[in-house]
């Protein structure tokens, strides 16, 4: 596995090179399915605990996948798309919770690499902090009044204009790292002197998590993904620079229209770690085919016509969730902006097959695949959370069949 970034020099200016040198990490299959084995070997004591995944966060750390995305520019290997879904297809491959608080990561990670927008002084701490061991961000937006963001409305959530920075307040609900997270990215309205009140600015605080005022509220008691922290968070009083607001821009009708509300090529991550969950379903499952010997049969119930098609039809479902996972992710490389309007249908497929997959193996096996003894179990429960990730299949539907429609 990949050693430990190592720092180039001790001070960093706008024309020094990058502060940290991070390595490019092995992702061969060998290296990838070595991790995979490590991170699932604690998974199902995390997923009963429901404690962060440490030790599964701390090999995908040790092997270079959480640092993965760091842009070039800041000492990192810059990997694009394509390589950062088979990163996280094989962390969820080997627990969800992991995959979940990764994607997370990366994508915060890769969206810097593309548009530099943190504080500099914050973004060169995140990378300290990620030489030594995992260092988790996530951007926290839902609330418990507004529910999900992707559905419309602006937050409750203010950032109030001071002389010296900012003043956040409110409460967030479903972000995901808890207790666990080295920087909160923080969806709020702005409150300015002289903003307007009709039209106020929308955007994202950057956090640090120790900042005096944040406070965890442990609601989360989740049918899957336990492990993820994925509580409540209240922000009273958090005092902030003012380069810890980034504005997100407003539509060219002057809407705002959360970004999440549409799939693009770097919102996949999410969907590649359910891709690894519905491959771990398929392994669990030809492993309880090949032992399970019934005494009427008198053999491995793997060896019956019944079984193998039924793992054909698993395998069938995983090979059409990659397919459309890494083909979506090519035609975008290749120039085909053409499939933008498509992308978050391919992601409602792909979830469709993920679910489609695990659902068919648990139902094969009866009584031992709903067993807490079986991990059949926790895959499909973890399978099933692809549905909350924006955006739900019920507005991509309707989105759509009114383009379809023309209406």
């Amino acid at each position: 596995m990949s050693a430990a970034p190592e720092r180039t020099r001790d001070t960093v200016t706008a024309t020094d090179a990058p502060t940290y040198t991070f390595p490019v990490p092995d992702l061969s299959a060998e290296a990838l399915a070595a991790v995979t084995a490590e991170i699932a070997a604690t998974a199902a004591e995390y997923d009963r605990s429901g404690q962060i995944p440490v030790r599964g966060l701390e090999a995908a750390h040790r092997a270079g996948l959480l640092t993965a995305a760091v842009g070039t520019q800041f000492g990192g290997p810059g990997l694009g798309p394509r390589d950062l879904v088979r990163i996280l297809t094989a962390l969820g491959e080997g627990d969800a919770s992991v995959g979940l608080l990764a994607a997370n990561l990366l994508g915060t990670h890769a969206g810097q690499a593309a548009h530099p927008h943190w504080p500099a002084a914050y973004y060169d701490d995140l990378l300290l902090r990620s030489r030594g061991g995992p260092a988790l961000v996530n951007a926290i937006r839902a609330e418990p009044e507004l529910g999900a963001p992707a559905r419309g409305g602006i937050p409750k959530t203010t950032a109030t204009r001071t002389a010296d920075g900012w003043v956040l307040s409110g409460h967030k609900a479903y972000a995901s790292g808890g207790a666990a997270l080295a920087y909160h990215v923080v969806w709020a309205v702005a409150d300015e002197p002289d903003g307007d009140p009709e039209r106020p600015r929308v955007g994202h605080l950057i956090v640090p998590a120790e900042a005096p005022g944040i406070r965890w509220i442990e609601t989360w008691d989740h049918l899957g993904l336990r492990s993820s922290h994925t509580h409540d968070v209240v922000y009273d009083g958090v005092e902030l620079p003012a380069d810890a607001f980034v504005e997100i821009p407003r539509g060219p009708d002057g809407v705002y229209r959360d970004p999440a509300a549409q799939a693009g090529p770097a919102g996949f991550g999410h969907a590649a770690l359910y891709v690894g969950v519905a491959r771990a379903a398929r392994s669990a499952f030809a492993e309880f085919a090949r032992s399970r010997v019934p005494t009427a049969l008198g053999r491995p119930i793997a060896t019956t016509e019944r079984i193998q098609a039924v793992a054909g039809e698993v395998d069938l479902q995983i090979v059409q969730a990659e397919t459309l996972l890494h083909g979506a992710l090519l035609r975008f490389e290749a120039g085909d902006t053409s499939i933008l309007p498509e992308l978050s249908a391919i992601k409602v497929a792909i979830g469709r097959s993920v679910i489609a997959a695990t659902q068919t193996a648990v139902a094969a096996l009866g009584n031992p695949g709903l067993s807490r003894h079986h991990p059949l179990e926790r895959h499909l429960r973890d399978a099933l959370c692809i549905r909350v990730h924006p955006p739900q299949e019920d507005v991509v539907l309707l989105t759509a069949g009114r383009r379809v429609l023309g209406v």
